[in-house]
């Protein structure tokens, strides 16, 4: 590959170290070439590291001219930005070039000149205009993607990166003795550090504030403070009025950060916003000890009380609490320091961060290369955006399913929430009722799925029905091959509506996979003969739980043990006659068993009401749980228990598909037509429960005498057919 990275030439800290370690390793394998916008340090450190180095200074369109010669004459295929300046050429030569133009986003930029406010009025405002006019961005850490998405960039043209560190780290000159004896400090000190910039951002004030009161109930603490800036004059005061003489040093910059991270104990971190600090995997290369506020990317480097202590930003009582806690614990201290040192060796290098760099070089340029294409993509239409688990986890599924058959394929979702659907999914969205830009998106893409869940229904309302077949009907005539996607049909109570659905599904759909038989039945009841209809499974059972360790420590946090059954509950007409019988049996369950009932409202809003409300019936402390917005953490959670008694269907999927043990209470003929296509007779109708039924049902499931494992390995194969039918439509 052939990229010129375009930056301003006076890059510090982070992004400097994220710009030359990446193109010193990119060099290695690619053509690379570096323009800066000013000499400096940063241009001389970059040749010295053999990075081919070009400076152009001048008027800001004498610049754009230079660099857009110095591109076409490398033969570039990618400009690659970093910083305002940089975005701001780069969104000129997208149009000058004609080439792809990413950033990398290394902070947030409304928060880059804080402080600052003539600076934030030009360079800001003039960021935040080029940062609208590029193609593709890169966030440094999911959560600064994700910030992106969230003001409305594209998240088919976003990508994510983590920061890496080099190892074997730079070798250390003064031992830890030493560089201590050089501050004045003495080696018998719990030493806490810092490096930053002393600006308004990294929120000194408060690491000066929670370390005062730290260092009154613990005498042998030092805090070092590597960095300078704006606000270093103003810290130093408030340090000497708050902490005790002596107990704080203010390093300046130092040369060499490695005798730095040798010397202390602790790798602090307090800043109000970050995307994913250097400072901590640097520090960490060195076996130091982190806290850091909950801030960008760093949630998912560090797991809080595994490798660290992570407090919410601001919290100045849950960072003095933390100062003390590794004052006081030298073992949780090498704990934290050895965990931490692995994962970074394993995941944060600079060679992973290389090795996945130039995996998004390379899906730019096949988005780029596909550009041409009259149609391309996926417009997925079903019942998203309504904070169901279940539906969530079908979608999911089907975007896993589809990036399998086309790691690049557009995907687009009708969504009542676009917002929270692009970001739970990276992927394209349209409001569930802007007909317009719906029939927009469906000029272009090929393939439209609808589903899957039970969308052909009329039991919640006509409309919906009415609705769905209109999208149906639309996609067809707007030149998309349409698929009806592991769904499930009915019950279609009203004649006017049975008829309407069998014409329009009969017309115009291509081909349906059904994920159980009682819904091929009602689709042939209602006349459909002409689309390809194949008996298949719901694509959310080929979903896989989060780790042991994952869910065990999300029980953990809720004050749940390992012995727990799940009771999902939905508020549906007669459910009210059946809540005291429901509540008799989970307690006398629960007692026979030594198991602890817990409550899932698989959706929320509708769910939390019916299942407090019978937690409360059953007495004691009964935890009542939202499901997880993970749906891997769902997954674990069912997992884990030892059983599920549900009337919402895709609980008893999930249990089907990791093999627990299930109880379906069934509302609605989808409930019983899944268990029965499970080949198992454990489900109830609701109308006929009865508190002896609940239980007898119950303790068969909890008796092992009914193995799921050898079902569910056959639905997931039925499953896959969805995509494979998805895949040959996609090819017609």
């Amino acid at each position: 590959m052939n990229v010129v990275h375009l930056t301003s030439g006076g890059d510090v800290g982070g992004a400097k170290t994220h710009v030359l370690g990446l193109l010193q390793k990119l060099s290695e394998r690619h053509t690379v070439h570096l323009v800066c916008f000013t000499h400096g340090e940063f241009a001389q450190e970059a040749e010295s590291l053999g990075i081919p180095t070009t400076v152009f200074t001048g008027n800001f369109f004498s610049v754009v001219k230079q660099t857009a010669t110095l591109v076409k004459q490398q033969n570039c295929q990618i400009i690659h930005c970093h910083g305002a300046r940089a975005n701001l050429v780069g969104s000129f030569l997208r149009k000058k070039t004609g080439l792809p133009v990413v950033t990398t986003v290394h902070s947030d930029y409304k928060l880059d000149y804080m402080g600052r406010p003539m600076a934030r009025l030009f360079y800001g405002t003039a960021n935040a205009y080029a940062l609208r006019h590029l193609d593709y961005y890169v966030g440094i850490s999911d959560p600064m993607a994700d910030m992106l998405i969230a003001r409305k960039f594209d998240p088919q043209r976003m990508f994510s990166i983590y920061n890496g560190v080099e190892f074997p780290p730079p070798p250390v000159e003064k031992s830890r003795k030493e560089f201590l004896s050089q501050w004045g400090v003495g080696e018998d000190k719990v030493v806490f550090g810092i490096a930053a910039r002393l600006s308004p951002v990294k929120n000194i004030e408060l690491l000066l504030s929670a370390f005062s009161k730290a260092v009154a109930e613990e005498k042998n603490l030092h805090l070092l403070i590597a960095g300078d800036g704006e606000l270093r004059e103003k810290l130093q005061a408030m340090a000497q009025s708050l902490c005790p003489q002596g107990s704080v040093t203010f390093c300046g910059w130092l040369s060499n950060m490695a005798d730095f991270y040798n010397a202390i104990d602790v790798n602090l971190l307090t800043s109000h916003s970050e995307a994913f600090p250097y400072a901590l995997p640097e520090g960490a290369r060195y076996h130091c000890a982190t806290i850091s506020s909950r801030v960008g990317g760093v949630p998912r480097y560090i797991d809080h009380g595994k490798d660290g202590l992570l407090f919410p930003v601001g919290d100045e009582k849950a960072l003095l609490k933390y100062l003390l806690r590794m004052a006081r614990e030298p073992e949780l201290r090498a704990k934290f320091a050895q965990n931490l040192y692995h994962k970074t060796k394993t995941s944060f290098s600079v060679d992973a961060m290389c090795h996945h760099q130039e995996e998004i070089y390379e899906t730019i340029l096949r988005k780029e290369a596909r550009k041409g294409q009259k149609r391309d993509g996926v417009m997925v239409c079903g019942a998203y955006g309504r904070d169901n688990a279940g539906d969530d986890a079908i979608l999911q599924a089907i975007v896993r399913q589809m990036r399998s058959i086309d790691k690049d394929i557009p995907i687009y979702v009708l969504t009542r929430k676009p917002l929270q659907t692009a970001l739970r999914h990276r992927v394209g969205t349209v409001y569930t009722f802007n007909y317009f830009a719906y029939r927009k998106a469906l000029r272009h893409t090929a393939l439209y799925l609808n589903g899957g869940g039970s969308l052909i229904q009329d039991v919640t309302s006509s409309r919906s029905l009415w609705y769905y077949l209109l999208s149906i009907a639309t996609a067809r005539k707007m030149g998309n091959q349409v698929l009806m996607y592991g769904c499930g049909i009915g019950p279609v109570n009203k004649g006017f509506n049975r008829r309407l659905a069998g014409k329009i599904i009969d017309k115009y759909a291509h081909a349906i996979t059904l994920r159980e038989d009682l819904s091929l039945k009602t689709l042939q009841d209602m006349g459909v003969k002409t689309p390809r209809m194949t008996l298949t499974a719901d694509p959310a059972i080929l979903l896989s739980p989060a780790s042991e360790e994952k869910t065990l420590q999300f029980l953990q946090e809720q004050g749940i043990g390992e012995d727990y059954f799940l009771v999902c509950l939905r508020n549906w007409k007669g459910i009210g006659k059946q809540k005291e019988l429901i509540a008799s049996a989970v307690k006398k369950l629960a007692e026979k068993y030594t198991l602890r009932p817990v409550f899932l409202a698989m959706e929320a809003e509708r769910d939390l009401p019916v299942c407090r409300n019978v937690a409360e019936m059953v007495g004691g402390s009964v935890p009542v749980l939202s499901a997880p917005a993970d749906t891997d953490l769902l997954l674990g959670l069912i997992q884990q228990a030892k059983a599920v008694i549900s009337m919402r269907l895709h609980a008893l999927i999930f249990a089907a598909s990791v093999g627990t043990p299930l109880v379906g209470l069934s509302y609605d003929p989808k409930v019983m037509g899944f268990v029965r296509y499970l080949g198992q007779d454990l489900c109830l109708e609701l109308s006929e429960l009865s508190e002896e039924a609940i239980l007898t049902a119950s303790e068969k499931a909890l008796s092992g005498d009914y193995d799921y494992s050898k079902r569910a390995q056959e639905l997931r194969a039925l499953a896959e057919d969805n995509c494979h039918i998805a895949q040959e439509l996609l090819e017609k």
